[in-house]
């Protein structure tokens, strides 16, 4: 983490009208500060640390204050406003179902249930028959490590380990910690599963001329070395589809050569879509660039439109392993959310997301490497693919990570109409609502050099 903290007080920033943004206030808004202390003297610390901004409402691509000031939204609450923040055919379904009414039903059967359940399967295509709806992410991660070992153990796997990939993330509960490699984020559990394994990500600047394969087998030699016996002693690969923090996406031969070792020991390969699925990356989910086909999938944040709303997706055989009443969740597939999450494949389906979200992205990316071009020494990289993008900040003079600078850069982002996404480190992160205009695209964008511009220049 950069260290760096945002300031509280208002200050006098420059006014901005434009189509897009409004700022006419000072920023933070007064009366900001109150606000955050309120929330500090009851909310656990771990929810404190963004930009200090107090949401009002957010429609569409724009985030409002109480004062009426406007944002261009980058973050979509972390992904999760894909089609758009409040957006009209999500709401009208949810009022249909509250006017019914039909809060929750637990595991009893309900018809937007089943309507639901047939249009994703659908959507997701092959080779996914089933899935199993949940709340948030970490509980789809954590039940993709139940389905893979409980297939190691039908099958008959000496041992059920795992293997994940070094820096991905998965949540917060404690198999999804255990899958994470953060070493310093899951010493609370005391304790470290001998039974799930890490091997290195291969970074674009780790590779070093070897094509992603190799990489590959250099990190599998090192769970050979270990004792680890592939075929006997693993039941599951699970991946990050991307290296979240900066938008990383591996080589395709490095995951394609994944799955070749998977199809030929019998161990299942999960992808961890949370950030990446439903059209993100200008794919219905972000495993289809690798020309793979996965055995499970697990989904949340743009799924539910703004709603609780995550699952897990595999074929019938795996879905189905636990028994009647062995994996449930109280708020699993309740009416509210399969109308939320309905309405979203029908808004990226009529509204041609998936090929929207590609354009703008080819739109995006020509922006940023315009803006690298004027910042070579400050932007090292740029990472990503459809709407998320990592613009990586170092130091010009010694060529390092660069957090303050970025954090910097975010504030200062805030002060001029435009909201990134935050990460603490070295990246800003862009993921701005699919259904956010060209024009306003390449304003943010143009947004964020003035602000590399102006903190570069102090």
């Amino acid at each position: 983490m950069s260290g760096y903290a945002f300031s509280r007080e208002p200050k006098t920033v420059p006014l901005v009208a434009t189509p897009h943004r409004l700022i006419q206030t000072r920023i933070p808004v007064p009366g900001t500060r109150a606000i955050l202390e309120r929330l500090e003297a009851c909310e656990s610390r771990s929810m404190q640390g963004q930009l200090p901004l107090v949401w009002d409402r957010a429609e569409d691509f724009s985030v409002y204050d109480s004062a009426g000031n406007r944002w261009i939204d980058f973050t979509s609450t972390i992904f999760v406003a894909n089609v758009g923040h409040s957006n009209a055919h999500v709401t009208a379904a949810m009022k249909a179902t509250l006017d019914r009414p039909l809060y929750s039903c637990y595991a009893y059967a309900n018809e937007t249930r089943a309507h639901y359940l047939e249009k994703l399967v659908a959507f997701a295509g092959r080779p996914f028959e089933k899935a199993f709806l949940l709340s948030a992410g970490t509980e789809a991660t954590e039940a993709a490590l139940k389905l893979m070992r409980m297939h190691g153990q039908k099958s008959g796997k000496r041992r059920r380990g795992i293997v994940c990939i070094e820096n991905n993330w998965h949540g917060r509960t404690l198999g999804a910690q255990m899958m994470s490699s953060n070493l310093a984020q899951k010493a609370w559990i005391g304790y470290q599963d001998a039974d799930i394994h890490h091997i290195p990500f291969p970074y674009p600047w780790a590779l070093d001329g070897r094509s992603g394969e190799d990489f590959l087998a250099e990190g599998l030699k090192q769970l050979e070395a270990a004792g680890i016996d592939l075929a006997r002693d693993v039941c599951g690969f699970m991946l990050e589809t991307f290296q979240g923090w900066g938008a990383v996406f591996y080589p395709d031969d490095f995951v394609q050569g994944i799955e070749r070792l998977c199809r030929r020991h019998g161990i299942l390969l999960a992808f961890d879509e949370m950030q990446a699925g439903f059209a993100r990356t200008g794919r219905a989910f972000g495993f289809q660039h690798y020309g793979v086909e996965p055995d499970l999938i697990c989904c949340g944040k743009g799924m539910g439109g703004g709603v609780p709303l995550s699952g897990v997706l595999g074929r019938a055989e795996v879905m189905d392993l636990p028994e009647v009443g062995n994996m449930s969740s109280t708020h699993s597939a309740n009416p509210l959310v399969c109308a939320a999450g309905l309405a979203v494949i029908e808004e990226i389906e009529s509204r041609n997301l998936i090929a929207e979200t590609e354009r703008k992205g080819r739109l995006l990316f020509d922006a940023l490497r315009d803006l690298q071009s004027r910042f070579p020494g400050r932007i090292a990289n740029l990472l990503g693919r459809g709407l998320i993008a990592a613009v990586l900040i170092h130091d010009p003079k010694t060529g390092k990570p660069d957090g303050p600078f970025t954090s910097r850069v975010a504030e200062r982002c805030m002060q001029k109409g435009l909201l990134v996404v935050h990460t603490g480190r070295e990246s800003i992160k862009i993921g701005p609502p699919l259904t956010i205009s060209d024009a306003a695209l390449l304003e943010g964008v143009a947004v964020l050099g003035e602000a590399i511009a102006e903190v570069a220049a102090e």
